[in-house]
């Protein structure tokens, strides 16, 4: 596969697993039978949990959260050839990458429920905190990406963000800092049509975004990001030239946002479903499970037990959140200064008061 700076004019996009569950075997990445199941079985859990969260946040038991129905390739994809020594620093939409580099979904549980105990990332996960503010993660990943190359480990780093965030000034200067330090780092762009209720079309007068990285120099691709096959061979390409030296990578994976932005949003008052339908066809799920069955590795009835399986091993992550997530408001003013305010302590007093005379623990 060629990643080399091309043509601003000539950019193509990487597919090797089409809507139809066809592969173009000379861009396969020869995943075995085993590993085939394993990625379908991440999209899978990748979807019922996004669901779930969904029912949970409508029912009062979950805080705001950006769903990534449709995304789950470009979810999985772009962490799978990463070890534990390498670094993912992600946004706000990338839970499904998160449970793959190891977050116990209790844990997600939390942090979407507003628990600080769910933020960290958990012990022995080279991963960032998400980020919320757009793009403000990019430039600590490449900070990160330039130690590794002074340290001479070969690893790497993967950050992902939206293309909303491409319109930040900080995207910009990752990429030029990235490039002139040959910084072992891959930038995913998750271009899913739409910056919150800003169709692509009103962001950036081209075609695609990939012509960005080739301006800075980065060696950039386009990626079918709906075909986890095709996420898989762009990330090893990328992932191979960082760790051998060869500096960063830009890949621009084109999804579709099928949901909300966020919980607090409703696409219908933006978008027409006119814009959506086409891309129920593209779904990443049932182009691999097309696949799948078509190499005789996984039947219908297979495919409805790892939903099943997938559906259950989610409401046991609730279960367990259910059991640790106790509210403390005795704790509200607890972490905000070392040496709380006279007034703000006057507060603390009344409020504490207020909590007695209810009998709130």
């Amino acid at each position: 596969m060629d990643m080399n700076p091309i043509d601003l004019g000539r950019i193509e996009v990487l597919q090797v697993l089409d809507e139809h569950g066809n592969v173009d075997q000379a861009r396969d990445p020869g995943l075995s039978d085993s590993e085939l199941l394993a990625v379908h079985r991440a999209m899978v859990l990748t979807r019922s949990f996004d669901s779930r969260m969904l029912t949970m946040q409508r029912q009062g038991e979950m805080g705001t959260f950006a769903p990534n129905l449709g995304q789950e390739a470009c979810m999985i994809g772009q962490v799978w050839e990463l070890t534990r020594q390498d670094w993912f620093s992600p946004s706000y939409r990338s839970f499904g990458a998160q449970i793959h580099r190891g977050w116990p979904m209790e844990r997600l549980f939390l942090l979407w429920s507003g628990y600080h105990e769910g933020f960290p990332p958990p012990e022995g996960v080279n991963d960032m905190p998400f980020s919320i503010v757009i793009g403000s993660h990019v430039l600590p990943a490449v900070g990160i990406a330039m130690g590794m190359r002074r340290r001479n480990n070969n690893d790497c780093v993967v950050v992902n963000f939206g293309d909303g965030a491409m319109s930040q000034g900080a995207v910009s200067e990752a990429f030029n800092f990235a490039m002139v330090d040959r910084a072992p780092v891959v930038f995913v762009c998750e271009n899913n049509g739409w910056a919150i209720s800003t169709p692509t079309k009103l962001q950036y007068a081209t075609d695609h975004l990939a012509g960005r990285g080739v301006a800075f120099g980065l060696s950039s691709i386009r990626v079918d990001g709906n075909d986890i096959l095709g996420m898989i061979a762009a990330m090893r390409e990328a992932t191979r030239r960082a760790r051998d030296g060869e500096g960063p990578t830009f890949v621009e994976a084109i999804t579709y946002r099928m949901s909300l932005h966020t919980t607090a949003d409703d696409p219908t008052v933006y978008r027409d479903s006119a814009d959506s339908d086409p891309w129920h066809s593209r779904c990443p799920i049932n182009r691999m499970e097309k696949y799948l069955e078509g190499r005789g590795l996984l039947s219908k009835e297979a495919a409805e037990k790892v939903k099943l399986e997938a559906d259950a091993e989610v409401l046991e992550a609730r279960e367990r959140f259910r059991k640790i997530a106790k509210a403390r408001p005795r704790e509200v003013f607890d972490h905000l200064y070392k040496v709380t305010p006279s007034e703000l302590e006057d507060q603390r007093n009344e409020y504490l008061s207020r909590l007695d005379r209810k009998g709130v623990d």
